[in-house]
């Protein structure tokens, strides 16, 4: 098995809302000094206030966590929380002096266990895993948060390092991250990904969670030249030795391609659970109190989902899942795959966004139709913050319109541009989609 990294003291974070850049151990390399991914602690500056990004590892929240982040959000914000591409949540319209306050608020709540360590805590985890039949992962998403915060190194992985727990179905396998772990049937074994390789490594399954923590700090000391903040940004070679040197000291290696393509869960009833994705991300307080009601009513947990959806375990009762999801339907939220909201997705957009050129939430709306094949994603500039992976649509604000592409993993098809005529717009988006 890899050695682990020597600790070293990680530099102090700034109780006032601005942290040093990346601060983290000891000789870390180039890369940690531009790390510019929110935090907690380390707010972003945005056209409608600060930003906070809370971790959630797994997307896993207890009810009295979801209520003190109702709480900061209305106490420091507008009021409302954002779902994110990795199952976390954002509190936007924040106050610039307001870190030391919020950090206490999460702290108190277990949100915050370590301050060195926030923004490395980035685990996303098959939301329905352990509820239809699956492995259960919840044992690897404890012990590999747990060690990722006991890690001095750990704490100079930038926000933007991705860890996955797949219980095996492939729906986050697909996302990309740089570590993964998939579930390998009753046999007791892990598989092991680095990035995107097709190569992956076998490992006793009560190995797992620090396996996938020791491949992280090996591309630590890989990238400690190259200034790549994730696995994929290293050059081929770099990366190529990587790889090889985590095969060496783990299992046998296994030919398993990754998925291409994420199935995130449909929003209906699943066994147990009832799963609800949120239009565009954006959660009113009215409709986050009454999914933590619900959940408090059954079972007492949330979990959030990359494809910014909440998925209540439960157990509901049969006969009480169709009630819970006509309630959180009235709300707003979508509880049924035939709804026109399910896979649209969009950034925030201007006014929210200095970098915007429109309003492309407003447009979203004003173009949804009968739902389709892909998920499509608006974008108010080319950064395209939040976008999904694998297939999907993209359509993109230009100073010439909005650039429509099919996009499938790597390849992009040819853009079509349509300029300024809403009517258009929304049926080229409509005919892209099927």
């Amino acid at each position: 098995m890899l050695a682990a990294m020597p600790d070293s003291a990680p530099s102090p974070l700034s109780a006032g809302g601005v942290s040093p850049r990346d601060g983290g151990a000891a000789g870390a390399s180039p890369r940690s000094g531009g790390d510019a991914c929110p935090g907690t602690l380390r707010l972003h500056r945005a056209d409608d206030g600060a930003l906070a990004r809370v971790r959630i590892p797994g997307g896993v929240l207890s009810v009295d966590q979801a209520e003190a982040l109702l709480t900061a959000a209305a106490r420091f914000g507008d009021g409302e929380l954002h779902l994110t591409s990795r199952g976390n949540v954002q509190l936007r319209g924040l106050g610039t002096e307001c870190g030391g306050e919020l950090a206490g608020v999460l702290t108190d709540a277990g949100l915050l266990p370590s301050a060195a360590h926030e923004r490395a805590r980035n685990i996303v985890a098959s939301p329905l895993a352990g509820l239809d039949g699956s492995s259960s992962i919840r044992s690897w998403l404890t012990e590999l948060d747990r060690l990722v915060c006991g890690s001095a190194a750990a704490a100079t992985l930038s926000g933007r390092f991705l860890f996955a727990l797949d219980d095996g179905r492939g729906d986050v396998d697909a996302l990309g991250a740089d570590v993964t772990l998939i579930a390998e049937g009753p046999a007791g074994a892990a598989l092991l990904r680095i990035g995107t390789a097709d190569e992956v490594f076998r490992v006793p399954a009560a190995e797992a969670p620090r396996a996938a923590l020791l491949a992280a700090e090996e591309f630590l000391r890989a990238a400690r030249n190259s200034g790549a903040w994730r696995v994929k940004d290293l050059p081929d070679d770099v990366r190529a030795e990587l790889v090889r040197t985590i095969g060496s000291a783990s299992g046998p290696s296994v030919h398993r391609p990754r998925p291409r393509t994420a199935t995130p869960p449909a929003p209906g009833p699943h066994g147990p659970a009832i799963t609800a994705d949120v239009p565009l991300g954006r959660l009113t307080p009215t409709q986050w109190q009454l999914l933590t009601d619900t959940a408090r009513r059954y079972g007492g947990e949330l979990r959030l989902t990359p494809w910014r959806g909440i998925v209540i375990p439960g157990p509901v009762p049969r006969p009480k899942a169709a009630e819970a999801l006509r309630t959180l339907a009235e709300s707003g939220l979508i509880t049924a795959p035939d709804s026109p909201w399910t896979g649209v997705g969009a950034c925030i957009g201007h006014p929210g966004c200095a970098k915007s050129l429109s309003d492309v939430r407003a447009e979203a709306g004003a173009a949804v139709g009968p739902p389709g094949r892909l998920p499509v994603y608006w974008s108010g500039c080319e950064r395209r913050c939040g976008h999904p992976h694998g297939e999907w649509i993209d359509v993109v604000v230009t100073p010439d319109g909005h650039r429509i592409s099919h996009v499938r993993g790597e390849r992009r098809d040819p853009p079509t541009t349509v300029r300024n005529d809403p009517a258009r717009l929304a049926a080229a988006v409509a005919e892209a989609r099927a």
